[in-house]
């Protein structure tokens, strides 16, 4: 199970998984190639209903520094039309949709910097939690890129409230992990030595639970918090993202 994949360190102990992503030279950045590992781990998750649980973290200092900047511009380099961007964005929504549906209970465990697309993912996870000393921001207004990654925005203004997310878009300004409590960014935060104990804390009542109530009650939240959008225009993410950076790379 899971091989190949070179993004990504897979830890399975029964009915957890654990996938942690291993870009630490890069600050764990998003690039194409670990969204694809992710699909590859998250499609297996699917089709595995013993996988109860799932640990989502980074290695190194930072648990995510953002979206692969370099690989942004290598693909403009080679296609100024952005069509490298869209399927990058393309499969960026893939994963976070993944994440949300997946009937496992899915949990971020989050350290150091948790940055642009790294928020996002972690975002995806039913659960967050993250050590004092870590810190968040949404940069992507300041690098002149749209908030459009994956369909994150409405999954932000759901889980953190349209007035805050505002602030952080628009000022770009990096909070510490209290105040990532306070706006729901995260459920819990403490030291980082004791974040697996905290996890281990979630998990072991959620492994109790019964198969089957589980998957119905994680289908019916996500149900219920679709219900408010009359439609998905985070469909149009990825057109979005590569048209705008396309567009201020050619001026």
């Amino acid at each position: 199970m899971f091989n190949d994949l070179k993004t990504l360190r897979i830890t399975c102990d029964g009915p957890e998984l654990r996938v942690e992503l291993n870009a630490p030279e890069t600050g764990n950045a998003i690039s194409e190639e670990i969204l694809d590992d992710l699909l590859a781990v998250l499609e297996e998750v699917h089709n595995r209903p013993d996988i109860r649980v799932l640990v989502l973290s980074g290695a190194g200092p930072d648990f995510c520094r953002g979206g692969d900047r370099h690989e942004f511009a290598g693909q403009l380099d080679h296609d100024p039309t952005g069509s490298g961007l869209r399927t990058i964005g393309g499969k960026a929504r893939r994963v976070c949709d993944a994440l949300a549906t997946t009937s496992a209970v899915t949990i971020a465990r989050l350290h150091g910097q948790v940055i642009g697309a790294g928020l996002a993912l972690a975002l995806f996870c039913d659960l967050r939690i993250g050590a004092f000393d870590s810190r968040f921001r949404l940069p992507e207004l300041a690098l002149g890129i749209p908030a459009a990654w994956g369909g994150s925005l409405p999954r932000l203004l759901h889980e953190v409230g349209a007035a805050r997310i505002r602030e952080l878009i628009l000022t770009g300004n990096s909070f510490d992990a209290a105040r990532a409590e306070q706006l729901s960014v995260l459920h819990r935060v403490v030291p980082e030595s004791e974040l697996d104990d905290a996890i281990r804390e979630w998990s072991k009542p959620v492994l109790r639970r019964s198969a089957a109530a589980l998957r119905t009650t994680k289908a019916l939240l996500n149900s219920y918090a679709a219900a408010s959008r009359l439609g998905d225009t985070t469909l149009l993410d990825a057109e979005v993202l590569s048209a705008v950076v396309a567009a201020g790379q050619r001026r």
